[in-house]
């Protein structure tokens, strides 16, 4: 009998050795809401906006045109400036002028044609518009944003740890997001660890409950070709603590 109990004994231990190695190494899973990195688009010059070629939910691709300056004073200023340097090009080319006068002509026409280039607003990346802040006809200063893109190729998810578990998180680690509508995996790495902890958001999906001082994780995903990921559709992620 005493063998029996102490076989059994054995088996426990055994199980439970494995149990702990097995839920050590588990892959614990966490819910973040997607979130679209965002590029505001702003104006770098004070002026009239004279045309808007998109609107809001529109997709546009790197280098199109959002918007459209008046700019009727710096195209005049360019134009004079060109006309000064071409005469100051043609004097050097007859030796009756200098030159210093050809380069600073040459330097102020190069400022006016930059400063012209600027009248055309572009996207810097592809993406969809996700505001517009003027209307054709109003006035923009200079600096403010004429619109915000979202780059829906890069995408960010913040979960939130319990601080136990950080240690064994760094930013570059390889993360997993999974999809249950469109039951697909998508490949990430941690980007961010806040530095201190916080109090449980409401919306924020733990392995314990009761745990309310966590740390904010900002992971980031490739979105596919098709742009299945979306702004504020739920991912789950998935952090291996076992590595």
């Amino acid at each position: 009998m005493k063998k029996i109990v102490a076989a059994a004994l054995v088996v426990l231990l055994a199980l439970v050795a494995v149990s702990l190695i097995f839920f050590r190494n588990e892959h614990f899973e966490y819910s973040g809401v997607i979130e679209a990195v965002e590029v505001d688009i702003p104006s770098r010059l004070s002026d009239v906006i004279s045309k808007l070629h998109a609107d809001e939910g529109d997709d546009v691709k790197a280098g199109q045109i959002i918007a459209e300056l008046e700019c009727k004073q710096v195209s005049l200023q360019e134009d004079i400036a060109f006309k000064e340097y071409k005469r100051a090009e043609n004097l050097l080319k007859t030796n009756a002028g200098s030159k210093e006068n050809y380069d600073l002509k040459k330097n102020r026409h190069e400022q006016a044609a930059l400063a012209k280039s600027w009248c055309v607003v572009a996207s810097p990346i592809d993406g969809k518009i996700l505001y517009k802040y003027y209307e054709a006809g109003e006035f923009a200063a200079a600096g403010r944003k004429i619109a915000t893109v979202a780059d829906l190729k890069n995408i960010d998810a913040i979960v939130y740890v319990e601080y136990e578990l950080l240690s064994k998180l760094s930013p570059g680690q390889k993360v997993i997001g999974y999809l249950p509508e469109a039951e697909k995996n998508f490949e990430g790495k941690i980007l961010m660890i806040n530095d201190e902890a916080e109090f449980t958001p409401k919306n924020a999906q733990t392995r314990k409950e009761r745990q309310r001082l966590v740390f904010g994780i900002k992971t980031r995903f490739e979105n596919d070709e098709v742009l299945t990921l979306k702004p504020a559709m739920t991912l789950t992620i998935k952090f291996d603590f076992g590595k």
